[in-house]
């Protein structure tokens, strides 16, 4: 192709993820376990784009993380080591959550990747967060799906783990084949064969696939199926026996059926992305940036690509970096990554070898584990008697709660130390930050405990006025 041709496909990916998360913005996390009926209007207006970055900018999170990484690549090559996507990452100025705040965790205690991606060490490993962050490696490896994979495996794990890693592969993998090919179908069928064969994702994607060809005219059966054979969280300890599921595995599948029944209409596949339902702003961006890429920049709907008249010179905050600025940096690597794999760039004219997909290695989190009860207490921690349970495994979850503004402490200068006795033993002191951005995510874990019955007590050693901290919930598993 030209070097035009390429750069509008590389902008039409950028600008095709930011006007889907503005679309799916106002409906996140809103519908949890159901569809946005079609009697539900999603309104969409030429200043959505603008109204986020102007007063929820945070809505960007699938672009300002991924830009993140960009920036490592530009700054320091292709060939930059993981620690510096990690402390990059980790040290960012962003709010982080699920399995990036338990990476951040990890790495500001020194604990690196892979470790802090790793289901032991972050039991958010399976959560959709790299998949909302993998853009950057189909983006930069356009026709080269193998390259585009492996550029998520260093980064990919830094915060996730095997689902949750190949949501990343996945997103990646549709980028890069969507330069090669018009037809959505060939692009979803051949970006599955990135995963391995064995693992619970491919089972998940492949049945979409089969869905879709059975009933081609109705995307409902599809999700309504995937609802009742994939929904399972066992991860993330928020969805775990839950509505709430950012589980990497359902949501990438909403984005399958968004793609198969948008049948290459832009419009109609972000909108089938959002009404999906669970992390409706994620969803949509990358389904909006596969198509993006497909179609080129310059053919997306002008209804949308007004919207980003007024931003694209505007760095999203957090970072220094703007649209205009992003869609020459990943030109340049994609250039870089076309001569590395092979290819050519002779003038105008680039050549890229093409690579037939090959799956990645196989890793599945929380083997023989499984989640059996989920209780609420949202109560201070004095007011909690000793806790029964049976199984092999529990996970504990706090919050902060003000009970008075004007004794609330202002800033992370408190930290809450907890004793937790288990079986009469104490088998750990936590202290939890308030305000911090590098807290732990969980108050205590673990999966290894012997089968049976077990009480575990929790004593909060230093309470203050003005700010009360609770048990939020505990889950209990047990070996399968």
């Amino acid at each position: 192709m030209t070097k035009s041709e390429l750069m509008d496909k590389v902008k039409g990916g950028w600008a095709g993820q930011t006007i889907g998360c503005a679309y799916g913005g106002p409906t996140e996390f809103r519908y949890k376990e159901t569809i946005i009926n079609s009697a539900t209007p999603i309104k969409w207006d030429a200043g959505q784009v603008k109204w986020y970055y102007d007063h929820a900018p945070g809505l960007y999170d699938d672009v300002y993380m991924d830009l993140t990484f960009v920036k490592v690549f530009e700054e320091e090559g292709l060939d930059a080591p993981v620690e510096s996507f990690a402390k990059a990452f980790a040290f960012a100025p962003y709010p982080l959550w699920h399995a990036n705040q338990a990476a951040r965790y990890n790495i500001y205690r020194g604990v690196m990747p892979p470790d802090s991606g790793h289901w032991l060490y972050n039991h958010h490993s399976d959560d959709i967060d790299f998949q909302i962050e993998a853009d950057y490696a189909g983006i930069m490896a356009p026709g080269m799906v193998n390259a585009a994979t492996a550029l998520t495996d260093d980064i990919g794990h830094i915060m996730n783990y095997g689902d949750g890693w190949y949501g990343g592969v996945f997103v990646a993998a549709l980028y890069s084949l969507a330069y090669l090919s018009n037809d959505i179908n060939y692009i979803v069928e051949e970006a599955v064969k990135t995963i391995p064969a064995q693992s619970r994702f491919r089972r998940a994607m492949e049945d979409v696939i089969a869905w879709h060809k059975q009933y081609p005219e109705d995307w409902k059966i599809a999700w309504v199926k995937c609802l009742d054979k994939h929904n399972t969280d066992i991860g993330c300890p928020d969805g775990v026996i839950s509505p709430y599921n950012i589980d990497a595995v359902i949501n990438s599948a909403y984005i399958a059926i968004a793609l198969l029944y948008g049948e290459g209409d832009f419009e109609k596949t972000i909108d089938i992305a959002t009404r999906c339902g669970q992390d409706s702003d994620c969803n949509p961006a990358s389904a909006g940036g596969v198509l993006g890429v497909m179609m080129g920049y310059k053919a997306i709907p002008r209804k949308f690509l007004c919207s980003l008249d007024s931003v694209e010179d505007r760095d999203f905050k957090y970072t220094d970096i703007s649209l205009n600025k992003v869609y020459e940096m990943s030109f340049g690597h994609a250039l870089q990554v076309i001569e590395r794999e092979g290819g050519s760039v002779d003038g105008d004219k680039v050549t890229i070898i093409c690579q037939k997909p090959q799956p990645v290695r196989f890793e599945q989190g929380f083997p023989g584990i499984r989640p059996v009860s989920k209780t609420d207490y949202k109560k201070a921690f004095a007011k909690v008697k000793p806790i029964s349970f049976e199984g092999t495994g529990c996970v504990a979850a706090y919050k902060f709660v003000k009970t008075d503004e004007t004794l609330c402490p202002k800033d992370d200068s408190y930290t809450a130390q907890v004793e937790v006795w288990l079986d009469g033993e104490l088998v750990e002191t936590s202290s939890i930050q308030y305000n911090s951005p590098y807290r732990r995510p969980e108050l205590y874990s673990n999966y290894f405990l012997t089968k049976g019955k077990h009480e575990i007590t929790f004593k909060h050693l230093n309470p203050i006025e003005g700010l009360e901290f609770q048990l939020n919930y505990v889950n209990v598993y047990d070996s399968e």
